[in-house]
This record gives structure tokens, sequence and C-alpha cells, in this order.
């Protein structure tokens, strides 16, 4: 995939800390405006030090913490900390995100989960890829310290497996696919359409940049694993089916000609076969001795043939989608350019 520009970082990294100089740079006159999205459920061990930990990275960010129904104390932690709080009723990660991208305006959009595994001294050098032009920066965990801090079963596998299925379908080559941690432009916070509802949300994301051929950009960061106290919300096995079976819908959406096409011409050779069968029958005896699977063979050969024209044309309607999306986000963009621009010399 030619947009897909997943390069390493090539920024100096000092005892784990990004420079100075890019914070610096960043918010000088006509500063652009960053917020800082942490979806949260029960997160009142670690809350407060990420709050803190973003405050100090990112000193004029706005921070908003996205309370999903917790029982504990993280909404009060999160404003005595100086966090936005706001709450959202309905249940699920990709649920917040999607009123998080609704409700929130600015110019650069970075979001981690409020669970203290990611590093928010990375977060300028994110900001910065961003204001590059990037539609989106991953914090690639897979590339550093995830393998050895992940301590849950099966994660690891699920990690592999997930990658191995987009990269090969995308033909693309995206280290991390289900990172929580990422930075985002306007443009594409505000043109994404948020459908899933849980964890699947980010895999979701990386699938449908891949599809419309954005900019991304792949950041190395130093994962580390939850504190002792906080509990993980994820479901190995649940979320996991539900991450899988967002893959199949979405190559179903996005990829329908070899989606259809693949099962049609599976369905199309077992008929052909059948028939074979029959028909070398009827040369040796004269006689079709299998009438029932003549008829099934032929049944299954149309319906292979239906299949492949189905893929057919849901392809050209899913390329005629991806223009209409580029034209939209073409317009998208320039209207806020010119609208930022007047802002700006008012």
């Amino acid at each position: 995939m030619q947009s897909l520009c997943c390069q390493n970082t090539s920024l100096s990294v000092v005892h784990g800390y990004w420079p100075t100089s890019i914070v610096t740079t960043m918010f000088e006159n006509n500063q652009p405006s960053v917020a800082v999205l942490l979806p949260c459920f029960n997160e009142e061990v670690t809350i407060g030090k990420v709050v803190r930990d973003f405050k100090a990275a990112l000193p004029d960010a706005t921070v908003y913490v996205y309370d999903n129904n917790s029982t504990d104390r993280t909404a009060e932690i999160a404003a005595a900390e100086g966090a936005i709080v706001r709450r959202e009723p309905r249940q699920g990660k990709g649920n917040v995100i999607r009123a998080m991208f609704e409700d929130i305006d600015a110019d650069v959009y970075v979001m981690a989960d409020g669970d203290d595994t990611y590093p928010a001294d990375a977060a300028p050098a994110m900001v910065s890829k961003v204001l590059d032009g990037y539609d989106m920066v991953i914090g690639d965990r897979l590339s550093s310290t995830y393998f050895q801090e992940n301590k849950r079963p099966f994660h690891n596998f699920g990690n592999r497996l997930v990658r191995g299925s987009i990269n090969g379908l995308f033909n693309a080559h995206v280290t991390d696919i289900m990172t929580g941690y990422r930075a985002f432009s306007f443009t594409f916070v505000k043109t994404y359409p948020v459908l899933s509802r849980g964890f699947e949300v980010e895999t979701e994301m990386t699938i449908h940049s891949l599809n419309n051929n954005l900019r991304l950009y792949e950041m190395p960061i130093q994962y580390r694993d939850r504190p002792a106290g906080s509990v993980s919300k994820l479901d190995t096995v649940g979320d996991g089916i539900k991450v899988m079976s967002t893959i199949f819908r979405m190559i179903r959406e996005y990829k329908p000609l070899p989606f259809f096409g693949t099962i049609g011409l599976l369905i199309g050779a077992i008929g052909i076969l059948l028939c074979g069968g029959v028909t070398y029958e009827f040369t040796k005896t004269g006689l079709v001795a299998r009438f029932p699977t003549l008829i099934g063979a032929i049944m299954l050969v149309i319906v292979g043939l239906l299949l492949f024209a189905t893929g057919i044309i849901l392809d050209v309607i899913a390329k005629n989608d991806r223009k209409t999306l580029i034209t939209d986000t073409n317009q998208f963009a320039y209207l806020r350019r010119h609208f930022t621009k007047r802002q700006r010399s008012e």
C-alpha cells in the first residue's frame, strides 16, 4: 500500500523523554489546539497519574476524561487533577470514542487509555507528526516492550493473528493494529464513522485507514503493564471474537469482490465437480442415474455465479464510496483551512 508510511521515528530520546523543543515549537503564536482523550471505566487507581502525566507532556492541551459508567471514584479523581470530565451512558469503548469525536473540536487529538500503560512523554512527538500532515499516528507497542510487559494469556497470540490477517488482506505493513495510543488530525476525527461499540474500535480504525489510503505513521513507544491493583476490562475470549467478527464484517464491506468472489468460486467449483461426475456416467451409460445430484450441481453453479456477480457489483459500489469519502474529506479540509485563516486574521 503506497500511502502507508509506517516509518520508525528518528527523534532522539533521552532517558525515555522526548525533547522539550518539540513542545516549545508547537505552542508558539497561532498554536494549534490539542485535545487529550481518555476513555475510562473504573480506573481510580491510575487516572490521577495519567492526567498529571499528559498535562506535563502537553501543558497547553485540554485533557478530557469520559467516564463510561464507572462505579468507583474515577470521575472525581480526574476532575480533581484538572481534567474536563464528561459521562457517556452507552457502555463500551467504541461508544465512548464516538461521543468524544462528536463532541470535541481540536486541531490535533491524542487518544490513550486511563490505565497508565502508555507513556505520556511520547505525545508531543505524535502531535508533531499529525501537524506534519499525517492523518493518524499509531503508538506502536509491539516493536518495543509489549511482549515482555504484557502478562495476560493469549493476548500476544491474538495481536499476531490480527496483524497477520489485516496486513495480508490489505497488503500493508502495520506493526500494531490494536493499540489504544493514537493521534489524529481534525479531518480524520470528523470524517471517520465509528461503528464498533467495544474494544474492536481500534481494529476498525486501522482497517478504515488502510482501505481509504490515509497517511499513517507508526511510532514505537515504551509500553508498560498495568500497575498493581489495576484490573483490565478486556475479555480475552469475548472481545477477541468481536475483533475477528469486525475484521470479517469490514472485509465483506471494503473488499466485496475477493470476499464474495472466493465463496462463489468455491461453491461453483463444487457444482462443476458434481456435474462432471454425472456427465461422465452419462457418457458411459447414456442414462442420468443421479438426477437429484445433477439438479443440485446446476444450482450450486448458479449460486456461485450469482455470488461472483454480487461481488463485482458491491466492489463498484465500494470504490464509489471511497471516491465520495475522498471528495468529501478534501472539501472538509479546504473549509477547515479557510475557516482557521479567517479566525486568526480577525
